[in-house]
């Protein structure tokens, strides 16, 4: 598996988009989808090719969380999804783990964040040795 990640940002924010994605990409990562809502995403995931989806919770028609457990459940491939919200109350962010988030990052976030982050994910991709 090589570093560079291919990552997917789903936010209805079209700055939190634009910005997570400018960060990334500064730091060698790959994104090869950005989405406004959890439609396009969906039909996305069906046929697309990502390590990573990086979901806003908070979001109209469906929320990240059902997004999440989306994606986990009818992914042929294991799936690494990093969960990101203004709203950081215990029963988010233990919702947001159980429909298959690895990690949950509070906005506003700063770079380090979003990265030691991704860095996690990296790691956990690397030892399964996918």
């Amino acid at each position: 598996m090589s570093d560079k990640l291919k990552i997917v940002v789903v936010d209805d924010s079209e700055f939190t988009r634009h910005t997570t994605t400018q960060i990334l990409t500064a730091n060698g990562h790959n994104v090869v989808a950005q989405f406004s809502n959890a439609t396009e995403t969906i039909r996305f995931s069906h046929d697309g090719d990502a390590d990573l989806y990086i979901i806003d919770v908070v979001m109209p028609e469906i929320s990240g969380t059902e997004l999440a457990k989306h994606i986990t459940d009818n992914s042929l491939e294991p799936v690494n999804i990093i969960m990101v919200s203004s709203l950081d109350t215990e029963d988010i962010i233990i919702e947001s783990i159980s429909n298959g988030a690895i990690d949950f990052i509070k906005k506003p976030f700063v770079e380090i964040d979003l990265l030691q982050s991704v860095n996690k994910v990296r790691c956990n991709i690397t030892s399964k040795g996918l």
